[in-house]
């Protein structure tokens, strides 16, 4: 198992584990984490991954009895990470085609006005409601890794290599930094397809900073999230909102929560405080996810878990899987989504699906003008 972190154009090779923390069954969850605890406590680095599903374990109204298909939690133990790292690029070849979705647009937007529904009935203020995109492939994993990231730069990529499955995350979303007892997250909600001309672009910029709905939005899950980091910290804080950060296809909106923690806190502990991110599921979390689990049709797996690393003092860093792509042999599939609220569209909604896809299949474009 190979992982690689390149959060902040700081990259960490993670490879050759001396043992790999796995679970699928939700009844093993909780031992799972006293193996995390037992590999902090003899001086190993943990990376690797919680998959979305993992949510569901920490709380005993969500929590299922069947095993999953795909991994819960896999983190490899490591004794210390490759700083020194410099990846070559990859000159070989691969191909990306028959993109699919997972559902038809006339279903997509009966779901939209079920959602809606809840909202009105006031079980929920927000849904982030989830589709896949599904894609045959072939040829190399990692020059494909290479090309999104060098097409359309982010803060927080990283690659997964394991026997079963290849991860590639194109993440703009930073989840949970922890350096010490000071912790920051940040949340992403809010969306806007970028113009041509500088001038389009700078007021495409403003129109998402400026959006009522977008805004509201934000302010909700960073509230959340807020919430969320008070159970287990204190002077919790939002000292930035609606940062609005530019990538090659659409602008995104983020905010900024921080607090403290103990230096010192089990790592169920946090996780059970803040997983999955509020920006993943809609408020308030715990009825969002019930809903969630039953609209999406398929387990959402690696795309809105958390990919990232543990140092042995307990200090970790973890990015939210969205642009994020999960290979198995010559099947891939790519999670996309946004958050629902009243006043959203069915139409709307979709579009912006396909334009947070678009990095990934303007490649399918490239590929028929090429003739692969």
């Amino acid at each position: 198992m190979k992982v690689l972190i390149q959060f902040e154009n700081k990259p960490l090779l993670f490879q050759d584990p001396e043992s790999v923390i796995s679970c699928s069954d939700p009844s093993k969850f909780s031992a799972c984490f006293r193996e995390i605890e037992r590999a902090l406590e003899r001086g190993y680095y943990l990376a690797g991954f919680f998959s979305y599903e993992a949510g569901y374990c920490f709380e005993e109204r969500l929590r299922g009895e069947k095993p999953c298909d795909f991994p819960l939690v896999l983190l490899g133990a490591y004794k210390e990470p490759d700083k020194e790292f410099k990846a070559k690029y990859s000159s070989q070849e691969f191909s990306v085609s028959d993109f699919c979705l997972n559902i038809s647009r006339e279903k997509y937007g009966s779901h939209i006005e079920i959602i809606r529904d809840y909202i009105a009935e006031g079980d929920v203020y927000q849904i982030t409601y989830c589709i896949k995109f599904h894609f045959n492939f072939k040829g190399d994993s990692f020059a494909l890794y290479q090309k999104l990231l060098k097409e359309q730069p982010v803060p927080y990529p990283a690659y997964i290599q394991s026997d079963d499955f290849t991860i590639l995350s194109l993440s703009p979303e930073r989840f949970i930094k922890k350096n010490a007892g000071q912790v920051v997250t940040e949340p992403m909600k809010g969306t806007w397809p970028r113009e041509e001309g500088l001038f389009s672009d700078l007021t495409a910029r403003y129109r998402l900073w400026s959006d009522i709905k977008n805004r509201a939005e934000n302010v909700m899950i960073a509230d959340l999230l807020r919430n969320d980091l008070g159970r287990v910290g204190m002077h919790i804080r939002a000292p930035k909102l609606f940062t609005v950060a530019g990538y090659n296809t659409l602008f995104q909106m983020t905010s900024t929560v921080t607090g403290i923690v103990s230096k010192d806190i089990p790592i169920y502990n946090l996780f059970a405080a803040i997983f999955p991110s509020g920006s993943v599921t809609g408020a308030p979390k715990i009825r969002a996810m019930q809903i969630i689990r039953e609209l999406e049709s398929q387990e959402r797996k690696i795309y809105t878990g958390a990919i990232g690393y543990i140092a042995p003092n307990r200090d970790l860093y973890f990015n939210i899987p969205i642009r994020t792509l999960l290979i198995q042999g010559e099947s891939g599939e790519m999670g996309v989504g946004g958050g629902i609220v009243w006043d959203s569209t069915a139409q709307g909604e979709w579009d912006e699906g396909l334009l947070k896809a678009k990095f990934l299949t303007d490649i399918l474009v490239e590929n028929r003008k090429e003739g692969v």
